[in-house]
């Protein structure tokens, strides 16, 4: 027995998120499907991040057990050949049977991409949240700093989570814009239910100048879902990686 972890892109435009459901076709359900045809055992993947519908992913990981004889580094080639082309393995490779994507030390990164114009562009709506009011991206930015550190956060997660332990700690958050692009990328040590889109949606409320960069401050202290803005749509959400420090 041994255990393969696998780095995960896809484009989750056309699927019911990561975790498998009645609903629809999920990209946990695709993977298992395929493995299991390719290593003709059952297989079932475990993933870092289970990622709603239509967010995407550069750097998910997953990792699963098999008894196959192929060396771990050359099953992302032989996957990626009965995989969707909205689904690759950038990457596969052993690890040890007790590395677990989910509860091991790791440092997640997520990026939200909007697209700050009077009209929207047609080639990236499928990736970006489209706003055409003028964004103040350095007062984002200065919200955004609020945020840094280990809080409770429970102002930036969604109310329906079962989760009760809602502190985090966020390492870094920078808000850049390029033309009419704007980008916030946030990376820490775990995230809570759909909180980078609440932060995202709340960095976009201050943009706005509805609320003052420092309102977000006492948003955190709130630690209530109602004083934080709005939850941003999926699309303009990336997994962008996961880094696990203690792996080799």
């Amino acid at each position: 027995m041994k255990r393969i972890m696998l780095i995960v892109a896809y484009d989750g435009t056309n699927y019911c998120g990561w975790q498998i459901q009645p609903n629809g076709i999920t990209i946990e359900e695709i993977l298992n499907r395929n493995l299991t045809e390719l290593l003709k055992e059952s297989i079932a993947v475990t993933g870092a991040s289970r990622t709603d519908s239509g967010v995407h992913a550069l750097g998910n990981v997953a990792v699963f057990n098999t008894e196959t004889r192929i060396p771990g580094e050359k099953i992302s080639f032989a996957l990626n050949q009965r995989l969707p082309k909205d689904i690759v393995i950038q990457h596969s490779r052993e690890v040890p049977l007790d590395f677990h994507p989910r509860f091991c030390n790791s440092i997640k990164t997520y990026q939200y991409r909007i697209v700050n114009s009077r009209f929207p562009i047609p080639t990236q709506r499928l990736y970006s949240y489209f706003v055409y009011y003028p964004l103040m991206a350095e007062e984002m930015s200065q919200a955004a700093e609020c945020l840094i550190g280990e809080h409770d956060f429970k102002s930036f997660c969604s109310a329906r989570t079962q989760i009760t332990d809602t502190i985090r700690r966020i390492y870094d958050i920078r808000v850049e814009r390029t033309g009419n692009n704007i980008t916030i990328t946030v990376s820490g040590n775990g995230f809570l239910y759909n909180m980078v889109r609440i932060i995202a949606g709340t960095l976009i409320k201050v943009g706005l100048g509805i609320y003052p960069p420092s309102h977000v401050k006492e948003i955190l202290e709130k630690k209530d879902r109602l004083a934080a803005g709005p939850k941003a749509p999926a699309q303009g959400l990336t997994l962008y990686h996961i880094e696990y420090p203690d792996l080799s």
